[in-house]
């Protein structure tokens, strides 16, 4: 099972976010199919979004979606405080050859574009207040660090961010992922701050830690090095769509009466996909005239 772990150091200077995330990267492959360096890009993302999806309140929503120019054309996550995410991306079968390094050229296949974060008070219970919507500009593509840009720019916390996708060949695909997030609190010291750059510049990757058994705590120790820490809270975390057949059926009736009429007389029934998950949820022309009646 997935995990995350939320973490406090430093005498409350720092706020920490892990995760390991295999299970949850091997799901949306699996779903949408997506390419190897496409995989690599959704991971990350997925990650990064339920890391800073785990900060909200109870019942809140939090969407983090790119737009760009670059053959991925944009992909779209959302995570909820409970630890689930779900996410989908608009050219899953985008591919790019390795970069200069050998590595997934993610940034290549984003391309540049803008880096939303919409947060949503209350919507898991009915209520719609006006979003939060927060945006910069993608300054790499690499995912970890237009969160950490994001973060500092447009919520003006200082952040490091570290995320990774190490896929095999194999089914489920995914050898490690998984990713940590690192938080300066208002008024943190600054010699804490400049331990925790230093630490990070001299960590190894965090998906050869994950690939050898490590743990999301592991991922903690990667990043805050003889920093002391206090654990606050672990939970398990999944890929979880809200999509259902009621809700299918809800959005068919919104269509209204002669959208209906029109399936039945020109398709003999309808089908309706879900971007998020894949799932696709099928109305035969019997159950739509139930719909009608």
């Amino acid at each position: 099972m997935d995990t995350l772990l939320h973490a406090t150091a430093a005498g409350g200077d720092i706020r920490v976010l892990a995760a390991i995330t295999n299970e949850i990267t091997a799901e949306a492959i699996k779903r949408h199919e997506t390419s190897p360096t496409v995989s690599a890009a959704l991971g990350r993302m997925l990650t990064g979004t339920l890391l800073l999806g785990a900060t909200q309140k109870e019942f809140d929503r939090l969407t983090v979606k790119i737009e760009s120019d670059g053959p991925v054309g944009g992909i779209t996550c959302e995570a909820t405080n409970s630890g689930t995410v779900r996410g989908y991306v608009k050219n899953p079968v985008a591919e790019l050859p390795a970069n200069a390094d050998g590595k997934f050229d993610v940034g290549g296949i984003v391309g540049k574009g803008t880096f939303y974060v919409i947060r949503e008070s209350g919507f898991d219970i009915g209520l719609r207040p006006e979003p939060y919507v927060g945006s910069v500009p993608v300054v790499s593509g690499e995912i970890a660090e237009d969160f950490a840009y994001y973060l500092a720019k447009s919520e003006q916390v200082p952040s490091a961010v570290m995320l990774g996708v190490l896929l095999k060949s194999s089914e489920p695909f995914v050898a490690a992922s998984g990713g940590v997030m690192v938080q300066m609190m208002p008024g943190a010291n600054p010699h804490i701050i400049t331990m925790v750059e230093d630490t990070i510049a001299d960590a190894p990757h965090l998906t050869s830690v994950i690939e050898n058994s490590g743990t999301a705590e592991d991922l903690i120790r990667l990043a805050l090095g003889e920093i002391p820490y206090e654990i606050l809270e672990v939970r398990d975390v999944s890929f979880k769509c809200t999509c259902s057949q009621e809700r299918a059926i809800g959005m068919l009736e919104a269509l209204g009466r002669d959208e209906i009429v029109s399936m039945i007389a020109e398709n003999n029934g309808a089908k309706m996909n879900c971007g998020f998950c894949n799932a696709v949820y099928t109305f035969d022309e019997n159950e739509l005239a139930t719909l009608l009646n």
